[in-house]
């Protein structure tokens, strides 16, 4: 990667393929969901030492809870040790771990795990990891809706994007999405609003530096332009049809 290219200050992803992975190669779903968190690891140290700044990832999605009882307690159940198991090393290199999501419905357990990864890694000075779980982008835009309702204050676009549970971050310049499908899947439907999009067909278990450097790569060829024309956005370059 030319480290003269622009690289993105916010990048998200959805963590698409766990369970694809895992049946590929004839083992249960959970197995590709125990890869995909060493994919995740794997991805915040590369996005760290590229220079970006936010990374959110898209851990558990609202819909997740329509899933087989069996995969949803282990899903529960892995977030919590993955988070006793990696949080010596995110303290260690200063990434700054955020859960956003809906608490109502978890266990006490998860709870704890979750404010407890936020208390001791709320000094670092470096990435800033968001994990949405138990997300979905229509409840964050009703639940800010809801939050201006009750202090009795006007919904504006300003207001309402203020009491966003991602209001601590800026806006994604890049979403990115693996496993080969082309949705937005109901995350982060205000703030991607401008964002650039990448889709890989490569299942999140398979995700590497390599294949993130790419998705960086195709950003930085992209022109944002926000709704100005090229020439207004570049006025050397010729402007856009």
């Amino acid at each position: 990667m030319d480290p003269s290219w622009s690289v993105p200050e916010h990048v998200a992803i959805v963590m698409d393929g766990n369970g694809r992975w895992a049946q590929a190669r004839h083992l249960p779903r959970v197995a590709g969901h125990r890869k995909g968190v060493e994919a995740l690891r794997s991805c915040v140290r590369h996005a760290s030492l590229r220079g970006v700044k936010v990374l959110t990832v898209f851990a558990f999605s609202s819909e997740n809870w329509k899933r087989p009882g069996e995969e949803v307690s282990y899903l529960m159940g892995l977030l919590v040790r993955a988070v006793k198991r990696e949080i010596a090393e995110f303290k260690r290199g200063g990434v700054v771990v955020r859960f956003v999501g809906e608490r109502a419905g978890l266990s006490e357990v998860v709870r704890a795990s979750i404010d407890g990864a936020q208390t001791q890694t709320e000094a670092g000075q470096g990435l800033h990891l968001n994990v949405c779980f138990n997300y979905g982008g229509r409840w964050d835009i009703v639940q800010a809706a809801q939050s201006l309702h009750e202090r009795n204050l006007d919904i504006t676009e300003q207001s309402l994007e203020g009491a966003l549970a991602l209001s601590h971050a800026p806006d994604p310049d890049l979403v990115i999405r693996t496993g080969g499908e082309k949705r937005i899947s109901n995350f982060l439907l205000w703030q991607a609003a401008y964002s650039e999009f990448v889709f890989s067909d490569l299942l999140w278990p398979d995700f590497d530096g390599a294949a993130l450097d790419l998705a960086l790569e195709e950003y930085a060829r992209r022109e944002r332009r926000f709704g100005k024309t090229s020439s207004q956005v570049q006025p050397n370059a010729v402007a856009a049809a």
